[in-house]
Order: C-alpha cells, then sequence, then structure tokens
C-alpha cells in the first residue's frame, strides 16, 4: 500500500473543490474582501450550527481566545493576576492566551484515560483569586459535567471552552461552544472545520462581550476612528468565510466519518502494548458517541518511539500530541519546577494514528494490522 498521510488536506479539500472555486470567484467579483456579506453569512450560519446567540468572525483560534479574555478584563469581570483554571496537558495555545493578557494559569491534571482535565480535581485548585475556568474539548472529546457547572455557579466563575479541536461534538443535545461562557474556535486547514488558511471565532450568549470581541477585534474600535479600546487586528476574511460555509454544510457527515474510523480502530486494534481511547460516557453507561468528533485519534504506549517507527517503515505517517506540556516548555521556565506527573507521562507515551473523513476502510485496516503486529 502507497503512504498513509497523517491527513490529507488535499484529498479533504478536493471533495468540494467545485463550490469552493465557486465561492472564491463569487468573493472576488462582489470586490469586497473584509467585514463583508460573506462573513455575515457564515457568523449567522455558525451560530445556529451551534446553538451560539452571537459569534464574531477573527483572524485564528488563539487571537478567539485571547479576545475573549480581554474582553471581560474590559468589563471589569477579570483583572491583572487573576487566577484562571487550566488544563495541564494541552496546546500551548491555551496558556498563551491566559498569560498574554496578564493573567495566571492554574494547571489542573488530566484523566489519564479521556485526556482531558479531571473535573474533579478543580475544586481543590480554587483560591480567592480564581476567576475562570478554561475547559479544552482536547482531541475532539467533550469535557464536561453538572459538577462543573456547579462548582461555577458557586464560586461565580466564567467557564470559556477551548473548543478549537472539537466542533460538532454534542453535550446532552448541545453543542460544544455553546455550553460555557463564551467559547473559542480554530478553523486551522487541520481542524474538523477547516478553512484554506488561518481563522477563528469567539461565541457567545453575552452581548456586551460579543460587541467588546468584535472593537476589539478591529483595533479597539466599533465606530471608524473611534477606539475604547487597546485593540488588535484579527479578522476573518471574506473569503475564508465563503470558504467555510461551504464546508460547514459538510462537518457533520465528516465528524460521522470519523467516527467510523475510530470505530474501525477501537474494533481492530488488540495488541496489549497499545492502550486504545474512548468515548465520553453517557448516562446509561454507554459511550456517547456524539461526545466525541475525532479530530485526533490518540493512543498511549510506553514505547513510542519503536512504535512510530515501525509505523513510518509502513509508510503510515503518525504525530504526537504533544511531546511536551506547557509547564516545561522554554515559554515558562517560571513554571519549570512544577510537577505534574500525569501530564508528563501522557507527553511521553501519546500517538496520533492517521484518521480523518476521507481515509479509506482499507487504509484504516492497514493500520490496524500494522499496529497489532507490532512487538518489542
Amino acid at each position: 500500500m502507497s503512504e498513509i498521510k497523517f491527513l490529507d488536506l488535499l484529498k479533504i479539500n478536493q471533495e468540494h473543490r467545485a463550490e469552493l472555486i465557486q465561492a472564491v470567484t463569487e468573493v472576488i467579483d462582489s470586490g469586497w474582501f473584509l467585514n463583508g456579506d460573506f462573513l455575515t453569512k457564515f457568523e449567522k450560519e455558525f451560530a445556529a450550527y451551534t446553538g451560539a446567540k452571537h459569534v464574531i468572525g477573527v483572524a485564528n483560534g488563539l487571537d478567539a481566545l485571547k479576545l475573549i479574555f480581554q474582553s471581560y478584563k474590559e468589563q471589569g469581570v477579570l483583572n491583572d493576576g487573576d487566577e484562571v483554571i487550566v488544563p495541564a496537558h494541552t496546546f500551548i495555545a491555551s496558556t498563551l492566551a491566559v498569560t498574554d493578557n496578564k493573567l495566571v494559569p492554574i494547571f489542573v491534571e488530566p484523566d489519564p484515560a479521556s485526556f482531558n482535565m479531571d473535573i474533579g480535581l478543580i475544586e481543590r485548585r480554587i483560591t480567592p483569586k480564581t476567576k475562570a475556568i478554561l475547559v479544552v474539548h482536547l482531541y475532539g472529546r467533550v469535557c464536561w459535567s453538572e459538577e462543573l457547572e456547579r462548582l461555577a455557579e458557586r464560586y461565580q466563575l466564567k467557564i470559556i471552552e477551548d473548543n478549537a479541536q472539537a466542533v460538532g461534538a454534542e453535550w446532552k443535545g448541545r453543542k460544544t461552544g455553546s455550553l460555557g461562557h463564551a467559547a473559542a474556535f480554530s478553523f486551522y486547514p487541520g481542524k474538523n472545520l477547516g478553512a484554506l488558511g488561518d481563522g477563528g471565532a469567539v461565541a457567545t450568549a453575552d452581548a456586551d462581550l460579543a460587541k467588546k470581541v468584535k472593537a476589539i477585534a478591529n483595533y479597539g474600535s466599533g465606530r471608524k476612528y473611534e477606539h475604547l479600546y487597546k485593540g488588535i487586528n484579527s479578522r476573518l476574511d471574506e473569503i475564508q468565510a465563503a470558504f467555510l460555509s461551504v464546508k460547514l454544510k459538510a462537518l457533520d457527515a465528516g465528524n460521522e466519518r470519523r467516527r467510523e474510523v475510530a470505530d474501525r480502530y477501537l474494533a481492530g486494534i488488540t495488541n496489549p502494548l497499545i492502550e486504545l481511547p474512548s468515548y465520553p460516557q453517557a448516562l446509561e453507561g454507554k459511550g456517547d458517541k456524539k461526545g466525541h468528533v475525532w479530530h485526533l485519534f490518540v493512543i498511549k504506549t510506553k514505547q513510542r518511539e519503536a512504535l512510530q517507527n515501525h509505523l513510518t517503515a509502513r509508510g503510515i505517517q503518525t504525530l504526537i500530541h504533544y511531546p511536551t506540556p506547557p509547564h516545561k516548555q522554554m515559554a515558562y521556565l517560571e513554571y519549570g519546577h512544577f510537577s505534574y506527573p500525569v501530564s508528563e507521562q501522557i507527553a511521553e507515551q501519546v500517538l496520533s494514528l492517521p484518521i480523518s473523513q476521507v481515509l479509506a476502510g482499507e487504509e484504516a485496516d492497514f493500520v490496524i494490522q500494522a499496529a497489532n503486529e507490532f512487538r518489542v
């Protein structure tokens, strides 16, 4: 079999080629390339899809997170030095958004089975300075519970969702991105809903917050040449918005196809050297398939390097998400003395297998066969 790419973006976008060409043609012919009708159309469509009252398109997922925190500071909800609960195991963007706003990240270890922040550990990390919880729906798996909602209510905390990886996932019939007080999305090309360039969005039910996010993203201006805030330039352009409108229509079908690939892996990989991920548990004790959109299929193994080399030799591309926790990055030397053993162990053992809506059944079967053939 020829090489199995980790993610075949060419093939993914080829499925929408005609519509994408039509979309970019319409944008070019309109003569309007920023803050126009195509952005407004996508924002309305995405709000309807997620169940959010307000959606603001921005330049990327990190900007989306940063804008949420800055807007809460402008509201007076957050102030310099306030603490934000964050996962110890996540992509660094989650932490950057906190520290870039002069807030203090308080790391909470993940559940080793789900990889998501262990909600049961949050309360012991809350102090009088804690003002928010940043929940990351990591790898596409929803991270939510009634306990989380009770904690937020009891301690009057804002819950911000980092929904960069889980667009389309659900918790009790509600889409991620509409569960908390505000949410950030990324439309990086490799995401389940990916642009053909960078892109992001903020979603919230808070009209005042939405107004502030929109203004801060536009140089801090709500009216031309009147600047209320020290803003930034963060815009989702018309071409990317038009592309995203095209691809949004296929998102649910694409997520369902990813579940089919994940199910194939879960049933077929039986090697005892490999620990498989899982679906969230539904109330009846069964796997909640809508609670995971499988942005990544992440396994654990104590023999990661050997397994990765074994798969590479068979033409199977794999990646590691993520090899170094935020608190161990050079950028955060001030936190390097902290010990988060669960996160550190996960970082040493995780390996992501190929998964996408265009991965063929025979390709998945080849990955399964190669994984089961691995020995030490």
